[in-house]
Parts: C-alpha cells; sequence; structure tokens
C-alpha cells in the first residue's frame, strides 16, 4: 500500500516534464473523445498521475494520460469498449493498493483505473457472508477490496479464509491475478486455489461470470493471469470456521478472540533446516497425526540490522554469537491455529509436530498470539518502518520459484555466495517449501515442474542512491541460478523482452496466447507486464 509517497525530486522533474510534452506532442488519442458520462470520470491531475505512475517498488515510473474513478463495474466495461472501437486502442491498466514491484499495474498514455475508487459506491456490498448448499460458507467479495477487509468482516461471523498472503493490505483483484502465496500454501494452496466463482471484465469488454464449470476457459485464464485477460471485480472466496476462543458473550463473535501457537527454531545447517521443512509439509499422517497450519522459513544474515524481536531478550545476544559465528542462521517458523475445543491439546500436538526436528538444542521460542495478530504481523513491521521513513523507499525484490532438487545449490551459491559476501544492508529473506500438488495446472500461474520447490524471497527496502547495487545483486543471482541450470521461475516479475516470457511460460506459453488472442485481442490491458505491448 502506498501512502503519501517519497519520490525523489528528479522523479518530480519527469513528472512536469512529460506533462508538458503530452500536451505540446500529438496523442494517438484524446481523454476528450471519451463519452460524455465516461470522461467527468477521467482524472487527469498531477495529483493523480503521480499515484498512479509509481509503486511500491519505486523503480518503474510510468506516467498515464489519466486516471479513471470508476462508480461502477459498468464503467470499467465502457472504458474498455470505447479503447477497442478506436483505430489504435490505448491500453488500461487496474491498480488497487499499488504494491506492484515494477510497473505492472501502469498504463504509459493510457488509462489506470483506481480500483479502490469502487469501494466508495458499493454501498456496504464489497464483502457479503452467505451460506449455500453444498459449497457451505462463501464470501463474495470485490476485486477492489483488501484481505485485511475479508479477515475482518468474516471473523465477525466466526469464519476466515483457508490461504492468506504475508500482507494484508493488498486487493483481492491483485493478488488473484497473480498467486497469492503464504506459509499456508503448502497445506491449502495458493490463494487461486481457492476461488469458486469470479466476475471478470474481459478485454472485449464484456462482464463474465466464471467458474470452473462456467466460462472455464476465462476462469482458469484470469487466475495467475497477471491481468492480461480481464479486470476481476468480484471473487467467491470458500470459508471455514475460525480457530475460537469463546468471550463472556457466547453468541457475540465481535467478542471472540481467535488464537495460534507461534514458534520459531534455530538451525545453522542448511540440509537439516531444509529436511525437516520437507518433512513437515509432507503430510504422512501415518506417523504425524497433527500438521502444522503454517510453515515458513526465513535468514538471519551476518549483516546489520539484525532482526530479533520475536527473541527474549535475554537470549539475543547468543543469537547473534550464533550468526556471527556461522554467518547464516536458517529460521524455521510454524504456526498452529487452536480454538476452545482444542485448547487443552494444542501443546501436545505443538510437541508431537515438532518430535524428531533437529534444530539446534535449546534454541525453540514459542508464543501466543491472536490469529489476526498473526496475519497482520507485516502491517506492525510497516508502522515500524514508516515511522523511520523506511517504508516508502524503492523495494529491489527479488521472488523466485526454486526446485527443491536444487535447493541445496541455491544456499551455496546465493545465500552464502552472494548475499552474505555483498556489504548490502540486510532485509527480510524468505525460504520455505510448497507443495505444487495444491496448484491447478490449469491456471495460468507457472511453478516448477517438481512436486515440491521452494519460495524464495529476498525482500529489501533500498535508499534511491543504493538502488543499482541491490538491483545489480539481483542480476547476479539470477545469473548464478542460469550459469547453474537452476530452473527457476520468477514471481512478481517483469520480463523486459517478449523471448524471455516465452522462456518463463514454457509449455504453457502456446494456451496463454491462445487465451489472449480470445479475451483481448487488441493487447488493451495490464500493459506494465510487458508480454504483448513494449511499455
Amino acid at each position: 500500500m502506498v501512502k503519501n509517497s517519497v519520490v525523489p525530486k528528479s522523479f518530480l522533474l519527469l513528472l512536469l516534464t512529460s506533462l508538458v510534452l503530452s500536451q505540446a506532442q500529438p496523442q494517438p488519442w484524446s481523454p476528450l473523445q471519451a463519452p460524455k458520462e465516461l470522461a467527468k470520470k477521467l482524472n487527469h491531475g498531477p495529483n493523480s498521475l503521480l499515484l498512479a505512475s509509481t509503486d511500491f517498488g519505486h523503480t518503474v515510473h510510468k506516467i498515464p494520460l489519466a486516471v479513471l474513478n470508476p462508480t461502477s463495474i459498468n464503467d470499467i466495461s465502457e472504458l474498455i469498449k470505447f479503447s477497442k472501437s478506436l483505430p489504435n486502442p490505448f491500453t488500461i491498466a487496474a491498480r488497487g493498493n499499488g504494491h506492484s514491484l515494477h510497473g505492472q499495474a501502469m498504463a504509459y498514455n493510457g488509462i489506470v483505473i483506481n480500483m479502490r475508487e469502487q469501494n466508495s459506491h458499493r454501498n456496504g456490498s464489497g464483502i457479503v457472508v452467505s451460506w449455500k448448499a453444498p459449497s457451505g460458507y462463501y464470501a463474495d467479495v470485490g476485486g477492489e477490496q483488501t484481505w485485511i477487509d475479508v479477515l475482518h468482516a468474516t471473523l465477525e461471523r466466526g469464519l476466515t479464509p483457508l490461504s492468506w498472503t504475508d500482507y494484508l493490505y493488498l486487493t483481492i483483484g491483485g493478488t488473484l491475478s497473480n498467486a497469492g502465496i503464504s506459509g499456508q500454501s503448502f497445506r491449502f494452496g495458493p490463494q487461486i486455489s481457492n476461488v469458486h466463482e469470479l466476475d471478470v471484465v474481459t478485454g472485449n469488454g464484456d462482464i463474465i461470470t466464471c467458474s470452473a464449470k462456467n466460462n472455464s476457459q476465462l476462469f482458469f485464464a484470469v487466475l495467475g493471469g497477471l491481468g492480461q485477460f480481464g479486470i476481476i471485480t468480484r471473487a467467491r472466496i470458500p470459508l471455514v470456521p475460525a480457530p475460537t476462543r469463546a468471550s463472556a458473550n457466547l453468541f457475540d463473535f465481535r467478542e471472540k478472540i481467535y488464537f495460534v501457537k507461534w514458534l520459531q527454531m534455530l538451525y545453522s545447517d542448511f540440509l537439516t533446516f531444509s529436511k525437516d521443512q520437507e518433512n513437515l509439509i509432507s503430510f504422512n499422517k501415518s506417523k504425524q497425526k497433527s500438521v502444522p497450519d503454517y510453515i515458513e522459513g526465513s535468514l538471519l544474515l551476518n549483516h546489520p540490522p539484525l532482526d530479533l524481536s520475536f527473541y527474549p531478550v535475554s537470549d539475543q545476544p547468543k543469537i547473534t554469537s550464533l550468526v556471527t559465528r556461522f554467518g547464516i542462521i536458517y529460521v524455521l517458523e510454524l504456526v498452529k491455529y487452536y480454538d476452545d475445543e482444542s485448547r487443552k491439546s494444542v501443546d501436545k500436538e505443538i510437541q508431537e509436530i515438532i518430535r524428531g526436528l533437529n534444530f539446534l538444542p535449546t534454541f525453540i521460542y514459542e508464543k501466543d498470539a491472536s490469529y489476526e495478530q498473526f496475519l497482520n504481523r507485516v502491517y506492525t513491521e510497516e508502522l515500524a518502518l514508516s515511522s523511520q521513513e523506511l517504508w516508502d523507499r524503492p523495494h529491489p525484490w527479488l521472488n523466485l520459484f526454486v526446485p527443491k532438487s536444487r535447493i541445496s545449490d541455491f544456499n551455496e551459491g546465493v545465500f552464502k555466495g552472494i548475499l552474505l559476501k555483498q556489504n548490502l544492508t540486510a532485509g527480510t529473506s524468505l525460504v520455505y517449501p510448497t507443495n505444487r500438488s495444491k496448484w491447478d495446472g490449469r491456471m495460468s500461474a507457472i511453478t516448477p515442474d517438481e512436486d515440491v520447490f521452494y519460495v524464495v524471497s529476498l525482500l529489501y527496502t533500498s535508499e534511491f542512491d543504493q538502488l543499482k547495487a541491490y538491483q545489480t545483486q539481483n542480476q547476479q543471482i539470477l545469473q548464478f541460478c542460469k550459469d547453474a541450470g537452476i530452473q527457476i521461475k520468477q514471481y512478481l516479475s517483469r520480463k523486459e523482452t517478449l523471448e524471455q516470457w516465452v522462456e518463463h511460460f514454457g509449455p504453457k506459453w502456446g494456451v496463454f496466447k491462445e487465451r489472449k488472442a480470445a479475451f483481448d485481442p487488441k493487447h488493451i490491458l495490464s500493459p506494465g507486464q510487458k508480454i504483448f505491448i513494449k511499455q
């Protein structure tokens, strides 16, 4: 979520220059050509253009001609149809909270749709919880809604979705256009695997309801489709009972509290760490009756700053000593949800889960947290970074899917061979396995071709004058993987050439291209991805 972004003077100059040039040079089209009612909703003001020209990544800036503030889904449809009717259609990008990293939600000389504006015109219908046989409880959620809003709305009913992202201030349409992953994905799949139905405005301007049974080609295309086939305006999300502990008022869910057991264990050896992670996600119920609800892993690198806030102050010196001694300490993080019914047995379940794990003796830490506190944990970090004016800085993140068979090579070549040797400020580095069986191959999202693959997320915050160094490091990592023959897949990335996209999609490219021809034949949507159009 971008708020009061800190933007360098060079970009403000770029914006001013672009605005002057856009008035002086002929454009392929003019917003004045738009139908009268639609034209009223097009904003050309510098503040709107500035917001639409940047994102959370702060590494790409593309200025649109205008921003659409839609008051209905029909506005979005009408805009797309208007573009398609022109001899040279303009491009259109849907923008939620602007949390893209590489300009994916931008539209140079086109129109950016401010999807969040829809929330002002929903009249309370943005999130509607219902029940229907045989699917059970579900939430119909506007594509412009955020996951934190979904969490609050569903917990009021004692319900919850199964799959989340680590950061909840993202829109439903945004995460479902990519995948939506977190530590629950090994068990429940990514968010795109937890959708019953969608409403989509296609690149033809058609408003279509689709599901795995009805208009299935569009349904599978849009989920993980990078915004190439349509704009998600509604998603039907399945719900399950939340882990509830009763309050004084047994009949008021708003007064009930939802709890988790939250553990972190430390390792000095990567092979031991990864083996334990893989065993935990294997669902070997003949040996393991209890399964974690969440598993992630991270690195404690011998680079400042070292975030030890999870651990008791009394133990922080010896953890620091471990990091200094080994260079990298690997952190296995797991969570188990519990409720009134299971609270007496949750400690026993935790012991069963961790039995046989080979973490460093005594280096295991546990805390109780509310369900909401745990799920919304990154927001706490956001507030801390914002207070230091570090949240709205460049984020040269690198997100990769790494095949299980090569994760040890990745550890040696990247974690030890590149990250540890670079003199760059450490950020958050995540590494955890997930099961490909929980992903639906009919969807557009791409994963490595192995039953288990690792999510590796290098989440850095940079000063503007350090950005180049982080980008160079990212390129070194990608080059290492290429030279070593590690068949990674990038997540939340943007390629620079069509050839790179063809390589990324591999055998799925043919289907992806056919779907584009069917649902967005004029290549109007999501130009910032740079798949079918140069930005």
